[in-house]
C-alpha cells in the first residue's frame, strides 16, 4: 500500500480526531480533520481524500447522512467510507451500509484491526481506478477503430472520385456531367463522414460490440448511446 494517502477523519470529539490521527499519521498517511457534518461534506469535494473515516452519532447531520450526500455526490461517490461508531445494533450496522458505507467499525477499535480495515478499503479503492482506467482506454481503442472502420469506404469514394475528376480535367474535352457526378459522390461522401462523427461525439456512454480478434467497436446504432442519464466516457 502506498504511503502519503489521504484520509479524512471526521467526528465531533476533539479527542477522538487526534487518537486517529495520531495513530494513522504513524502509519504514513496524511490527515485531514473536520469536527461536523456540512464541514465533512465541503473538505471531501474540495481535497478528494482516499478514505473517509466518519463517526456516526454527531450533532446535526449524522454519519448516516453524511454518507448518503457523499455517495450522490459526483464529486465524492468514489471515495470509500469506512464508519466508526459505538453502535452495534444489526439494524444499525445495516443502515450504515445502505447508505453507501464501505466498511463498518465497532468502537472501541483494535488498532491493528483498523489499519487492515482501513488499508482493505484503499486497495478496493484503488482497483476500481485501475478498473476504471482500463475502461476507458479500451473505450478510445473501440472509438478509433469504430471511425476507422465506418469513414474507411467514404474516403475512398472522395479518392477515387477526386482521381476520376482529376483523369478528365486532363482531358482537351472535358464532359461537364462526369464532373457533376464526381462532385456529388464527394458531397454524399462528406454527408456521411460528417454524419458518422455527429454519432460519435453524441455517444454518452458506449456499448461495445465485438468486431475480429478479439478487437471490439462502439455500437453506432445503439439507442443508449444518446441517452443523456448516462456518464460520459
Amino acid at each position: 500500500m502506498k504511503k502519503n494517502q489521504t484520509i479524512l477523519v471526521v467526528d465531533d470529539q476533539p479527542d477522538n480526531v487526534f487518537i486517529l490521527q495520531d495513530r494513522l499519521q504513524r502509519e504514513g498517511f496524511r490527515i485531514l480533520t473536520a469536527y461536523d457534518g456540512l464541514t465533512s461534506i465541503s473538505i471531501a469535494e474540495n481535497e478528494k481524500p482516499d478514505l473517509i473515516l466518519l463517526d456516526v452519532m454527531m450533532p446535526g447531520l449524522s454519519g448516516f447522512d453524511v454518507c448518503e450526500r457523499l455517495i450522490k455526490n459526483r464529486l465524492t461517490s468514489s471515495i470509500p467510507i469506512i464508519l466508526v461508531t459505538a453502535l452495534t445494533d444489526v439494524e444499525d450496522i445495516k443502515h450504515g451500509l445502505q447508505s453507501g458505507a464501505f466498511d463498518y467499525i465497532k468502537k472501541p477499535y483494535n488498532r491493528a484491526e483498523l489499519i487492515a480495515r482501513i488499508n482493505s478499503a484503499l486497495r478496493f479503492s484503488e482497483t476500481q481506478r485501475m478498473l476504471i482506467e482500463i475502461e476507458k482506454v479500451n473505450t478510445y481503442a473501440a472509438t478509433v477503430l469504430t471511425a476507422n472502420h465506418e469513414i474507411k469506404q467514404p474516403l475512398t469514394l472522395i479518392n477515387l472520385s477526386l482521381t476520376a475528376i482529376n483523369r478528365e480535367l486532363g482531358k482537351d474535352e472535358m464532359r461537364k456531367d462526369v464532373l457533376k457526378k464526381r462532385v456529388e459522390f464527394i458531397e454524399g461522401a462528406t454527408k456521411e463522414i460528417i454524419k458518422i462523427l455527429g454519432k460519435l461525439s453524441e455517444i454518452k456512454k458506449p456499448i461495445l460490440t465485438e468486431y475480429v480478434n478479439d478487437l471490439k467497436m462502439v455500437d453506432l446504432n445503439s439507442s443508449n448511446n444518446g441517452d443523456d442519464s448516462s456518464n460520459q466516457f
